[in-house]
């Protein structure tokens, strides 16, 4: 049974360290987090120069990492051996390495910290290898933090720094960046550099900051076709059109047909209460009542109609039929028609 990487950090916290750790998953963020603390952390810092090794998947056969792994530490309690990149170990795939692997795996040298970084990507679990590191290692799956969910994480993670953030903030910044966690530390660790006292971050702080314009971004946007605000809409696009680094038009067709899918959801869904209703559609019931409001306005048949004019402003970008119609046009094309 994978590990959480909250439950694996906080065993770390606390020294409790495994002889082996693999950590695959489409998150890099928890992967560079469990692998950096346990760098950081995992023996004293005078100890690292004869105890500390850190490899490249795509510059090490299995056979070469357990050799390493099976040294003993010099004059110290433990060593560490971290591969980072370890999708890249180019025999990772074979049979030969695999039953390496194993035979290590079931009897580790407890004395050796031994850290696999596979990131982007997952074993094939249909293998013994998979079954092996499941049960014998701190085996994480580092999974991407699911959209409805991006603002609590948001919120937890301005609590761990010893910081706040309004609600309203967390939806900016998770709305406009996306679940990238990479890029949201980031940016918020500039902007905490501001701040060293405990601070309640508001969309203010965000759209000073991080740069995300509080009145035009991908929220406000949504937010405004949802409620049939043709106005707003159309200042909004507007900005995108006049700042198209910051807004390239791709992610916009993806951010309204998942906000148009979710739309469908209510209407297949039918009447039941919000809190599971926004489990079904996969939002945060913080902004459950805009798809409720949204839903009235844009019926099926309507919500049907949008799929087609998205993947026909689609084609005209790649060149189908688009004449001599740039971005800026097909955009704006493109609200017109979800909006009349």
């Amino acid at each position: 049974m994978p590990h959480s990487p909250e439950a694996v950090l906080k065993d770390l916290k606390a020294k409790k360290f495994a002889p082996i750790y693999f950590l695959e998953g489409d998150e890099p963020y928890f992967i560079d987090l469990i692998s950096d603390y346990i760098e950081k952390n995992a023996i004293a810092e005078h100890e690292k120069g004869f105890n500390q090794l850190v490899m490249y998947g795509k510059d090490s056969q299995v056979n070469v990492i357990l050799s390493n792994a099976r040294k003993f530490p010099m004059m110290a309690d433990r060593q560490v051996v971290i591969v980072k990149e370890a999708q890249s170990i180019p025999d990772l795939g074979k049979e030969d390495a695999q039953k390496l692997l194993i035979s290590y795996v079931n009897n580790p040298l407890p004395s050796t910290i031994l850290v696999f970084a596979h990131k982007h990507k997952k074993l094939d679990g249909r293998g013994s290898l998979k079954k092996e590191l499941d049960k014998k290692t701190v085996f994480v799956n580092a999974e991407k933090v699911k959209d409805w969910l991006l603002i609590g994480w948001v919120e937890s993670y301005f609590k761990d720094l010893g910081h706040q953030i309004e609600s309203k903030a967390a939806q900016l910044l998770a709305d406009s960046i996306g679940n990238n966690l990479e890029v949201i530390t980031n940016e918020v660790g500039k902007m905490l550099i501001n701040f060293p006292e405990p601070t309640k971050f508001t969309p203010d702080h965000i759209s000073k900051y991080i740069g995300i314009n509080k009145e035009y971004n991908n929220f406000e946007l949504t937010k405004a076709i949802g409620y049939r605000d043709v106005m707003k809409a159309n200042q909004i696009i507007q900005y995108f059109i006049q700042n198209p680094k910051s807004h390239p038009i791709i992610p916009i067709f993806s951010l309204l047909y998942n906000y148009f899918s979710k739309i469908a959801l209510v209407h297949r869904a039918g009447p039941m209460p919000d809190n599971q209703l926004a489990g079904a559609i996969g939002v945060n019931p913080y902004g459950l009542k805009e798809y409720l409001a949204a839903s009235k306005n844009f019926k099926l048949g309507k919500v049907i109609d949008v799929f087609a004019y998205i993947k026909e402003a689609d084609l005209r970008f790649k060149g189908v039929d688009s004449g001599s119609m740039d971005e800026g046009e097909i955009l704006r094309e493109l609200v017109y028609k979800i909006l009349h």
